[in-house]
């Protein structure tokens, strides 16, 4: 895997390869306790999970300082692969399933990610501080726009804040009426069959 990693990101150090490393054994040992992804796909984890996590930062390079929520976290992807690639960002991860934030918390907390909090609540609950906010397919994309747009706070250092929706298949109904969305092809940046049809949305928000 880490040769794999520093392929896509030359830039990467060994501490953070190793908290990759270290990231699939913790995970592993919590998805024998309780599913956090299916148990068959625990095989598919670096590519399905990590990876696709990871074609944000292909993307995007977060500022240090920058605030980032994740929404129905799960397993904590994207967020724990993202916070180690941006150690100096700040990343909520939130989701409803408290068992789900136990493992999250917990995982965090044993690669060291200082910049990670894991809270169980809705979304809905929180107050508006985040630059950006990041998920993986929790619900259609107007709804997700729904919930998202009254988290984010005025910062005039960040230029680019927005929602950033990891997503497959065929969704251009879902985003018609959104004029200034941007789509990337994340087989473009990754080989592998799984992101055939795997996209990265982004929604500029203008506070």
């Amino acid at each position: 895997m880490s040769s794999s990693l520093k392929t896509y990101f030359p830039n990467i150090t060994q501490s953070q390869l190793e908290k990759f490393d270290q990231l699939i054994v913790l995970f592993k040992e919590w998805n024998a306790k309780i599913n956090l992804i299916s148990r068959k796909d625990t095989e598919h984890l670096y590519v399905r999970h990590i990876l696709h996590s990871l074609s944000i930062a292909k993307h995007f390079s977060f500022q240090n300082g920058t605030n980032i929520i994740d929404i129905g976290t799960g397993g904590g992807f994207p967020g724990i692969p993202l916070a180690i690639m941006f150690p100096n960002a700040n990343f909520d991860l939130v989701d409803r399933i408290g068992k789900k934030i136990i493992a999250v918390d917990d995982i965090s907390k044993k690669l060291e990610l200082t910049n990670v909090r894991a809270i169980k609540t809705k979304a809905e609950n929180l107050p508006a501080k985040y630059d950006f906010v990041i998920s993986r397919a929790v619900t259609a994309f107007p709804s997700f726009v729904n919930i998202s747009s009254k988290l984010f706070r005025k910062n005039d250092k960040i230029t680019n804040s927005g929602i950033i929706y990891l997503k497959g298949g065929d969704f251009s109904h879902e985003i018609a009426h959104f004029h200034e969305i941007e789509v990337f092809n994340i087989n473009q940046i990754f080989k592998d069959d799984f992101f055939e049809t795997k996209k990265i949305i982004y929604l500029p928000i203008n506070i």
